[in-house]
């Protein structure tokens, strides 16, 4: 078999890793083993500060908004609040720049804020109906039997006590459904 030579892959490998350790300290710069080892490790912690960038902005602009909302009279959460009531979608990062640029329509917005009326909040009744699964109902019959016959024999004791066992075995089961329509519970109880 021939000898088989890397060619120009490996050099431009190594060359992009360098070309990423440019300004880094000491020999992490020059020598491809340990550029490589901080390139990895750089990259880790670029992937996971993209992600921590967002909510440290997000922490300050809410820092600068409860800071103009304090100089205005009003809580940070009242004011965000009342925008909410009154319609009005401006996000955090907005709200911050007008906090430090435009003193005067942010206090127009806090004006707003105060001013708006709570929404009424609509709650529907939902009504779920469970049925039980027949395995679940033998056992709970199995369970209402077991005190009224302390007084049986040893056989038909002995009997409860297996229809007491295979009933949790029924259980493994999975149930077709559990919910059904009103109709559908009538008819069970009309049954």
């Amino acid at each position: 078999m021939p000898r088989v030579k890397g060619g120009y892959t490996t050099r431009r490998r190594r060359k992009a890793v360098l070309k990423m350790a440019k300004g880094y300290y000491g020999s992490k710069h020059t020598i491809y083993r340990t550029a490589h080892e901080q390139v990895m490790r750089s990259l880790r912690y670029a992937f996971r500060d993209r992600k921590a960038r967002k909510r440290e902005f997000r922490k300050l602009w809410i820092t600068r908004i409860n800071a103009a909302c304090q100089l205005n009279g009003i809580k940070y959460n009242q004011f965000i609040n009342g925008l909410a009531n009154a319609d009005v979608v401006i996000n955090r990062k907005m709200l911050a720049d007008m906090a430090v640029n435009d003193a005067e329509g942010f206090k127009a917005l806090v004006e707003v804020a105060k001013n708006a009326k709570p929404k009424e909040k609509v709650v529907e009744n939902v009504v779920v109906l469970t049925t039980e699964s027949k395995a679940a109902k033998a056992a709970k019959k199995a369970e209402a039997e077991k005190p009224a016959k302390k007084t049986a024999t040893k056989k038909t004791t002995k009997k409860v006590a297996e229809d007491a066992v295979e009933a949790p075995k029924a259980e493994k089961k999975p149930a077709a459904k559990k919910t059904t329509t009103k109709k559908a519970a009538a008819k069970k109880d009309a049954e």
